[in-house]
């Protein structure tokens, strides 16, 4: 695409912006904070539409441009929403990037300058929201979901991204700004590899939308090796622990789930639907995107059936070890109750002199050693009775926790 804009444009842009930013400079420090997996915004009863919820703790909007076009990219960071105006009917591509949503004054002035309806600047600001598209007369708005590992390797982080496409613009709207799997698309544009930079802001929309289903995989790949370690765990020495990740391991899979799912039909409604702002050419680059969201779903449905069957598997594991444990107890019930039979016999000490009935032999004089060599015996016979049975076997399993 050749840029119709004077290059001494740039400069003066420059200067009026804070500064010049280079593609691969952080924009904060990241940090690790505990998410949750399954909320959904929903609007007070009877509140006006368009009211705008901000979270006490919403990071303070970050703003960066990245502007391009085939000969030449420069990424700004911006202060205030009214430095984006020149570029919003521009011949070059300018993608404006918006991280934290944690002050209403400078949301309520991007939708000013971006012309924004109110329930789009709702949507972008009230999370999380279910992904989904909606055509308006000159944009076109796509929530997102983005999932990024957490630092620990545990988990991940899951945010809402939402687009707003126009004409010659891409906004991006994301809930915070320490986690951000977009790097990749603002080297290719640095670099100019691909065709990024020769294609419109739609071929830009796809870009980030690809980068982000495809943020699911590392994700996936994570809990694969997980499920693995905790299959030869559950089978071997099964424990509370194995619990509790089995059950950890199915919630985050469902939060996946719910996450991926409704992107699926978005995504689906791009391809299908005649968006004006799509092009044909883009269409066919969507369809890939749709087929690694399928592959992402497939992943998930399966990690989730595997889990599922991990649950079974550790209650019969378990069922199994206490079958063991019992049938040891049995065995030595089983071995002394003839030995203390005879030991109650002979602890009754009846005199047998006042009666030739009242145990005579308790005057043998080698009564107790024939009573403990009858009870021995008794208690060899029995031991190898039971293990010519194959009842001793799989005792090795049993071991202290």
């Amino acid at each position: 695409m050749t840029s119709s804009k004077p290059s001494r444009f740039f400069s003066k842009f420059s200067r009026s912006a804070s500064h010049l930013l280079p593609f691969s400079a952080p924009l904060v420090e990241l940090e690790e904070e505990e998410d949750s997996y399954f909320d959904y915004f929903y609007d007070e009863p009877g509140s006006t539409p368009g009211t705008l919820t901000i979270e006490a703790d919403a990071p303070v909007p970050i703003m960066s441009l990245i502007d391009y076009h085939e000969g030449s990219a420069s990424r700004i960071l911006v202060t205030e929403p009214e430095e984006f105006v020149p570029y919003l009917d521009s011949e070059s591509v300018s993608w404006v990037d918006v991280q934290g949503l944690g002050s209403e004054d400078v949301l309520r002035r991007l939708g000013e300058v971006f012309r924004l309806h109110p329930l789009v600047l709702e949507d972008v600001v009230n999370v999380p929201q279910r992904p989904k598209v909606d055509e308006y007369a000159d944009q076109i708005l796509l929530i997102t979901r983005m999932v990024t590992p957490k630092d620990s390797g545990r988990g991940f982080v899951v945010e809402q991204v939402s687009f707003i496409l126009g004409k010659h613009y891409l906004l991006t709207v994301q809930e915070e700004p320490d986690y951000d799997c977009f790097g990749p698309v603002r080297e290719r544009i640095r670099a100019d590899k691909g065709q990024i930079r020769r294609r419109g802001a739609d071929y830009l929309a796809y870009a980030l939308l690809d980068s982000i289903i495809d943020g699911f995989f590392p994700v996936l790949e994570s809990y694969g090796e997980e499920l693995e370690n905790l299959e030869d765990e559950v089978v071997s020495k099964p424990n509370r622990q194995s619990l509790e990740k089995i059950h950890r391991i199915r919630r985050e899979l469902l939060a996946l789930r719910r996450a991926i799912w409704p992107q699926r039909d978005a995504i689906n409604s791009l391809i299908r639907d005649c968006y004006h702002l799509i092009g044909d050419e883009v269409r066919v680059y969507l369809r890939d995107c749709y087929d690694h969201a399928v592959q992402v779903i497939d992943m998930v449905e399966t990690y989730r059936e595997v889990a599922s069957s991990l649950m079974d598997v550790y209650v019969s594991s378990v069922g199994n070890k206490m079958n063991e444990v019992m049938k040891l107890l049995t065995i030595i019930s089983t071995i002394f109750i003839p030995l203390t039979f005879i030991a109650g016999v002979y602890g009754m000490n009846f005199d047998p002199e006042s009666s030739p009935w009242n145990m005579p032999e308790l005057n043998w004089y080698w009564g107790y050693p024939t009573c403990l060599a009858v009870m021995a015996g008794i208690a060899i016979t029995l031991i190898f009775y039971f293990k010519r049975r194959g009842w001793f076997e799989n005792f090795s399993g049993i071991e202290e926790e």
